[in-house]
C-alpha cells in the first residue's frame, strides 16, 4: 500500500484537478479511493501510485505546453489503472475505466473524449506534431527513462518484477526490442524541455540497460 503521505498528496491533487468540474466531494472520495486500490493491486512494482505522483510532478513542470491542462492530468491518473503483463488491451481497458469513472462524476463529455484519447495514446507513445497534450503526457510517462542510474536500475528491476511469471530468456529478447525502438527514433521526448535536458540521459540509460540484458544472455 502507498505511504499515508503519498496518498495525501495525491488526494490534494486530486481534488483540485477535480475542482473546476464542481465534483461533488463524496463522489470525489469515493472514485479516488478506487484509483488506490487499483494502483495497489498485488503484482505491481513500478505502476502504483509512486508512477502516478512522478508523472502528475513531471506534467507540472511541463503544463506551459498544454491546451487542456486538466485532461492531461486526469489522463495520467487514469493510464495505467489497468495493468496486466499478459495481454495488450491495458490501454483501451484503462480508457473504459475513465470514461465509466468520469462519467458518473458528472465530468463534460468533451473532456472525458479528450481523456480518453490521450490514454489511448500511451500504447505506442507516439503523439502527431500539433499534439501538445499527448507529448505532455508521453514525456511525463517516460520521464524515469532519464532519471539518475540508482532509480533508472530501481525502474528497470520494478518493470522485470512485475513480468515475474516470464522465463528470463524470453524476458530479455521482449525487454531489448521494447527499448531499442525507442532508441531508432529520432527522438525520445517531444516537448522542447525534455528534447533539450532529459534526452541524452535517457539514450544513456538505455543503452546501458541493453549491454546488462546482453551481458546476462551470454551467460
Amino acid at each position: 500500500m502507498p505511504t499515508e503521505n503519498l496518498t495525501h498528496i495525491l488526494f490534494s491533487n486530486w481534488q483540485h484537478t477535480l475542482q473546476p468540474f464542481g465534483v461533488d466531494q463524496v463522489a470525489s472520495e469515493k472514485a479516488f479511493s478506487c484509483l488506490v486500490a487499483a494502483y495497489s493491486t498485488p503484482g505491481r512494482y513500478y505502476h502504483t501510485l509512486k508512477h502516478i505522483d512522478q508523472v502528475l510532478s513531471t506534467i507540472q513542470i511541463l503544463q506551459g505546453y498544454t491546451n487542456n491542462l486538466a485532461a492531461v492530468q486526469l489522463a495520467a491518473w487514469f493510464h495505467d489503472v489497468v495493468y496486466d503483463t499478459e495481454t495488450q488491451e491495458n490501454e483501451k481497458r484503462s480508457a473504459d475505466y475513465a470514461f465509466e469513472l468520469l462519467s458518473n462524476l458528472g465530468i463534460p463529455e468533451s473532456t472525458i473524449t479528450a481523456v480518453t484519447r490521450l490514454i489511448l495514446n500511451t500504447k505506442d507513445h507516439q503523439a502527431a506534431a500539433g499534439d501538445y497534450d499527448s507529448q505532455v503526457l508521453l514525456d511525463a510517462d517516460l520521464a524515469i527513462l532519464a532519471t539518475n542510474s540508482v532509480q533508472y536500475y530501481e525502474y528497470a528491476d520494478a518493470i522485470r518484477q512485475e513480468y515475474g511469471s516470464v522465463a528470463e530468456a524470453d524476458y530479455i529478447t521482449g525487454r531489448r526490442q521494447f527499448l531499442e525502438r525507442f532508441l531508432q527514433r529520432s527522438r525520445i521526448y517531444f516537448t522542447p524541455l525534455m528534447s533539450e535536458f532529459a534526452e541524452p540521459s535517457a539514450r544513456g540509460n538505455i543503452q546501458g540497460e541493453i549491454q546488462s540484458l546482453s551481458k546476462k544472455d551470454t551467460w
